[in-house]
């Protein structure tokens, strides 16, 4: 089997775990990928917080979660026979981060739209992500980043994970 990229989007959710497992099953036969578990930070609503040192601490308090969570599905990957120097940890910080100063940021407007450049920076083949657990209401009134991952997605496989 040649070698293969995937692009697995990663927000920390049961559904996301999933995803990952079932990169697992996939690639624990291979030799040559490459995976990547992306997040896609977003930050909360500064207006809820009374000042900014309170909506910074928040921040490093969700980011340093994620983290843990990421070094979470990365041990799963591993625990299932990942080749461990195949898996790599992106953490695409918001442009409006308090911590990271970076050119390549997210504007926060479209996860679904980060994740799609992503992809096409990185000439990754697939993008893996677990389908998000909303009805199909709100799917049609608010959108879902799986719906416009799979709408918008050109020159790469899509695997949405249930």
């Amino acid at each position: 089997m040649k070698s293969m990229k995937m692009l697995v989007a990663f927000d920390g959710s049961e559904n996301s775990f999933k995803a990952v497992e079932y990169v697992g099953n996939i690639a624990r036969n291979c030799s040559g990928e490459e995976i990547v578990l992306l997040y896609v930070e977003r930050l909360p609503d500064k207006d809820i917080f009374p000042d900014d040192a309170a909506w910074e601490k928040q921040c490093g308090e969700n980011e340093h979660a994620m983290m843990l969570k990421l070094a979470e599905a990365e041990k799963k990957l591993v625990s299932m026979g990942v080749n461990p120097e195949e898996v790599r940890i992106e953490y695409f910080a918001s442009c409006k981060s308090p911590f990271h100063e970076t050119d390549i940021c997210s504007t926060g407007r479209s996860i679904g739209m980060d994740i799609l450049r992503i992809r096409e920076e990185g000439e990754y083949g697939t993008i893996v992500i677990g389908r998000r657990g909303v009805s199909k209401a709100e799917e049609f009134l608010f959108g879902s980043v799986s719906t416009k991952v799979v709408q918008s997605a050109v020159g790469c496989t899509v695997w949405v994970v249930n």
